[in-house]
């Protein structure tokens, strides 16, 4: 059938995205958390990290912040659907720097930093 608009080939390679910030506009909301979660003294507030026995360093506490903050904005509040929009919304992945921090991650930050996340 021809006269309608077609897409891409799936098989086709191509370089998507080829700058993560091209994607996200200077009025877009996202840059308003990036910015105001960045001026914060995380330490001060009481937010800490707690590396489990891996030998695996823990992620930042602004990321995970900043992961939390999305979610409360946007009502996504289980950390299994955090996980899962920080693999595959781009708005996400530019906040988080293409970091995918996993549910028991994101859960555990909840839950070692209540009190500190209130206060924010």
């Amino acid at each position: 059938m021809s006269g309608f608009i077609e897409g891409d080939s799936r098989d086709q390679s191509t370089l998507l995205p080829d700058c993560l910030d091209d994607y996200i506009t200077e009025e877009n909301p996202i840059r308003v958390i990036d910015v105001f979660l960045d001026s914060l003294n995380l330490k001060n507030l009481g937010f800490k990290t707690i590396p489990a026995n891996t030998d695996r360093p823990a992620y930042h506490p602004s990321i995970m912040l900043k992961l939390y903050v999305y979610g409360y904005l946007n009502r996504i509040q289980s950390s299994r659907r955090l996980e899962r929009e920080s693999n595959r919304n781009v708005e996400l992945m530019w906040l988080l720097k293409r970091l995918t921090p996993d549910f028991k991650s994101i859960a555990d930050f909840r839950k070692n930093n209540t009190k500190a996340i209130q206060k924010v």
